[in-house]
């Protein structure tokens, strides 16, 4: 995921010990499933948080949100808040609660409200 971040425009919880970092895409960002393009854009954000693998958030407004259903499920994480979920549909396919947003998140992370990521099975490029 090279190119995916620049050190402009940091979000950090503690920036002497950032937990969560993010960094606007410094490219187009897509994501793909079961061969239908579900998101592309321009403004999306790279979400690093500790030992994980980088995040990429779409906006919403960037979303096929025509492709996802709401689900039940929920998750709390204390450095970004409470997840909600959505399954995604593509040609005939199904991703169980596949997408997820912060659509509270905490202060520190402000930035990521009104933006969804995408699970493993979805395909993300940047």
């Amino acid at each position: 995921m090279s190119n995916l971040s620049s050190a402009k425009h940091q979000h950090t919880s503690d920036p002497a010990n950032p937990r969560i970092r993010i960094v606007p895409c410094t490219r187009t960002a897509s994501a793909t499933f079961n061969g239908e393009t579900v998101a592309k854009s321009d403004a999306a954000l790279v979400l690093h948080e500790g030992d994980y693998p980088p995040r990429i958030y779409f906006p919403m407004h960037d979303v096929r949100m025509d492709l996802l259903t709401s689900t039940d499920r929920s998750t709390h994480c204390p450095y970004k808040g409470d997840a909600s979920y959505w399954t995604i549909t593509a040609n005939g396919e199904q991703a169980q609660d596949a997408v997820w947003a912060y659509r509270h998140p905490i202060d520190d992370v402000a930035i990521i409200k009104d933006h969804l990521s995408f699970a493993d099975a979805i395909q993300t490029d940047a």
